[in-house]
């Protein structure tokens, strides 16, 4: 099928809050777009805080299981730090493996609202 895949991403980690969604009467579109309005920085945990938002755990600690790479390439989960991440954001990418709750598609052609700070 002719469709385009997207989605907002938090696996590098966290700046603004943005929305990206499908121009207003845009058919063929199952899910909508992603969304993450909220304002995260505050809440972010001490040791991911960077200047102007959140950095995430890979860039921090530099391990597989954050990163999943190495011996957890395979068998990448959610961690303490995603969680974190979804539940500040329910419609982004968290971690590498979380297609299921965070990609979004329309058909292709489909116009979009890309919004920063909605």
């Amino acid at each position: 099928k002719n469709l385009d895949f997207f989605d907002i991403s938090l696996i590098d980690g966290y700046n603004v809050p943005m929305s990206f969604l499908p121009a207003p009467g845009s058919p063929g579109c199952p899910k909508g777009g992603p969304q993450c309005p909220r304002v995260i920085t505050p809440h972010c945990p001490n040791e991911l805080r960077a200047a102007g938002g959140c950095n995430n755990a890979c860039t921090v600690f530099k391990e597989d299981r954050y990163c999943c790479t190495g011996s957890a390439a395979n068998n990448c989960g959610p961690t303490d730090y995603s969680r974190f991440f979804k539940g500040q954001c329910s419609d982004a990418y968290s971690y590498p493996k979380d297609d299921a709750t965070s990609t979004y598609t329309c058909p292709g052609g489909t116009n979009y609202q890309v919004i920063f700070c909605p």
